[in-house]
């Protein structure tokens, strides 16, 4: 995940720079819909249907993916026409040469059908019909001109709703609305996001870049902004005063909106910082004077108190590193402060608390049972193998996601790059076992593609108690619904010795589980990743 300040020019560069480097994107966050190159070839067809003899129009759909020209080829047929329109002159030049004539051809299967068929269908002909418009618009754009595609053909299915559906309206329609376009941004996918900090709060990636840091706070969005005058009794916007203009009570008004800003400014950095799951690169352009309030600075200066410091790098060209191994500077002293005076205390603090009304609250099945199972003090060997039930736990959950293929180099990659084995054998044992774990027949349907990771579940049961919880892994079929979730403890050496909390909370698993699928069989069971083994629990 790639964060930014705002949707600016920054935001749009580092989605066209992934894309040239072939790295899989989900494009930004949020859009207009007349932006994007896809809506606007489509558009260009639309027009050209409209008015043919528009000849910037015409010129556009010709290069673009939908016809597929280069610069001189549409040099080629427009140099030297004098004042004839381009559409005659393709026309009249069809049979010199192979590509005059393919575009001559399908230009005039579009004239064809202009007058005879709504905008939505004439959009999906091009798309899905001779023109496979939809594949060369992948082939040019990539998978991110999906989402505003099919926001334009929903636009058009709108726009015959409530209006008369011809092509010229349509065309007008469109021009006159602004339709914005917003991803949804908790949605699963295999792709980098490119988002500002204040859409990414609540989300989370294993990799988070702060692409923005060095910029100057106080030089970021209300520069030119109207301000809001209080003097009136409510908020009137008025024109900015210029620095010699500066006179009471605009400078209070402008030191006080200062401030909020900044406090947004420190905000917005504490929820860039935060969604980061593995690592948090803070980045920026590089400036000759940055200043003390960017966020470059301040996490600089968080770093040096931490004893990290300055390093080459041959990506980033210099450094500062921090991976939670370094201790902390001493803290400076405090001054002492006053004892405070003594606060009163009402009698109702002392007094028991009323029973809860039920519903009750939420039970996490976890906490259904004290576990009561007999644990020795950690050794070395038993640290080791609460680590290596550790990192299968994590594998089980990236792999299933990955092509069975690619599974055992993603596996040794991600052992060696983020969790720090730096054992061969190691990597290699940890890797090959999880991979044949996820290719066996007997465990495959539930790391399938069907199957859903982290998945929560709620549900309130006969009795009342209501159960909620996030499962490790979810397979829903017609018949039967399976869950299981991964343990790292000891292995148990038999059905009777699996521990009592583990057994309740899979039982309470399969009891929300039958009421959220009524009538399908339920079948639950503990995946001990030390061994590993599977045992079913409930059913």
């Amino acid at each position: 995940m790639i964060l930014v300040r705002s949707r600016a020019e920054l935001a749009s560069l580092i989605v066209a720079r992934l894309f040239m480097a072939g790295v899989p994107i989900a494009g930004i966050d949020r859009l207009h819909l007349s932006k994007p190159f896809a809506v606007r070839d489509l558009l260009a067809a639309v027009g050209f249907a409209v008015q043919p003899m528009a000849d910037l129009n015409l010129a556009n759909l010709l290069v673009s993916p939908l016809i597929g020209w280069n610069q001189q080829q549409l040099f080629d047929l427009a140099h030297g026409r004098g004042k004839k329109a381009l559409w005659r002159i393709l026309v009249e030049r069809a049979d010199e040469r192979d590509d005059f004539a393919e575009a001559r051809s399908a230009l005039g299967a579009l004239l064809t059908i202009a007058d005879f068929t709504t905008p939505h269908r004439f959009l999906e002909t091009i798309l899905s019909g001779p023109l496979d418009g939809r594949r060369r618009l992948y082939g040019r754009l990539g998978l991110a001109a999906r989402d505003p595609i099919d926001e334009l053909l929903s636009s058009a299915l709108e726009f015959e709703r409530n209006e008369i559906p011809s092509l010229d309206r349509f065309v007008a329609w469109f021009g006159r609305g602004e339709v914005e376009v917003q991803r949804d941004p908790s949605a699963s996918t295999n792709a980098v996001r490119v988002m500002t900090v204040h859409g990414a709060k609540g989300l989370e990636a294993p990799f988070v870049i702060l692409a923005d840091s060095t910029a100057d706070p106080r030089q970021l969005g209300r520069r030119n902004a109207p301000l809001d005058y209080h003097g009136f009794g409510q908020p009137v916007p008025v024109i900015r005063p210029s620095r010699s203009e500066l006179v009471a009570p605009f400078d209070r008004n402008i030191a006080l909106q200062e401030q909020l800003d900044l406090e947004e400014h420190w905000r917005l950095l504490y929820v860039g910082m935060t969604r980061a799951i593995e690592r948090l690169v803070v980045a920026g352009a590089e400036r000759n004077r940055m200043v003390d309030d960017c966020w470059h600075k301040r996490v600089e200066r968080a770093l040096q108190s931490l004893g990290a410091q300055w390093e080459d790098d041959s990506r980033w060209r210099r450094r500062i590193r921090y991976d939670g191994g370094i201790g902390a500077a001493p803290a400076k002293p405090k001054p002492p402060r006053s004892a405070p005076e003594p606060i009163s205390v009402p009698d109702w603090v002392r007094a028991p608390a009323p029973p809860e009304a039920r519903p009750p609250r939420p039970l996490a099945p976890s906490a259904l049972a004290e576990d009561r199972e007999a644990a020795l003090p950690p050794g070395e060997a038993m640290r080791a193998a609460a680590r290596r039930g550790t990192l299968i736990h994590a594998l089980f959950e990236r792999l299933p996601d990955v092509a069975p293929g690619a599974r055992n180099a993603a596996a040794k990659r991600w052992l060696e790059r983020s969790a720090g084995v730096a054992d061969d054998a190691e990597r290699e044992e940890l890797a090959s076992l999880v991979c044949s774990i996820l290719a066996d027949p007997a465990y495959s349907p539930l790391f399938s593609e069907g199957s859903l990771g982290e998945a929560p579940i709620a549900a309130a049961l006969p009795d009342g108690r209501v159960i909620a919880g996030t499962v490790d892994r979810l397979l829903v079929e017609p018949e039967r619904v399976s869950v299981i979730d991964f343990k790292t403890g000891r292995v148990p050496a038999g059905d009777s010795a699996i521990p009592r909390s583990h057994r309740v909370q899979m039982e309470a698993y399969a009891e929300a589980l039958r009421v959220i699928f009524p009538g399908r069989e339920i079948r639950a069971a503990l995946l001990y990743t030390g061994g590993p083994q599977l045992i079913d629990v409930a059913g």
